[in-house]
């Protein structure tokens, strides 16, 4: 798709900075939802508004704290399931055919609710990102 004549940027704005208003700069563009400096530098140069990135320093680490339960449940899930599986393999033994048959169903109820927080935190963390 070819540019108008009027959106077509021919000329080109040059400046020079030391390394102190470099980073300043860079620290500022960061904060902004602009992709690069250019861009940036435009919208400020021309007085046109520039979108700052609000975060919600609670619910950051609200997320990160649902990130490090998530991963704590992956491990519960995947210990339970390999030691079930164990038990499976020993049960020529008659009391362990009845544990096995007991915590089958428990095993099922908990991937089942493991699945749901799963299920339910990545929703909540698609909503933040979202914000």
């Amino acid at each position: 798709m070819k540019k108008s004549e009027k959106e077509l940027r021919k000329h080109f704005v040059k400046t020079r900075m030391n390394d102190d208003e470099v980073n300043q700069l860079l620290k500022l563009q960061q904060r902004t939802t602009e992709k690069d400096t250019s861009s940036y530098l435009r919208k400020v140069a021309l007085q046109k508004p520039v979108t700052i990135k609000y975060r919600n320093e609670s619910a950051d680490d609200f997320l990160l704290d649902m990130l490090n339960l998530k991963k704590e449940l992956n491990a519960i899930g995947n210990n339970f399931n390999q030691a079930v599986h164990k038990l499976h393999l020993l049960d020529k033994i008659p009391e362990f055919r009845i544990w096995v048959n007991q915590y089958d169903g428990l095993q099922k109820v908990l991937i089942s609710k493991v699945e749901e927080i799963k299920l339910r935190m990545n929703q909540l963390y698609d909503q933040w990102l979202q914000k």
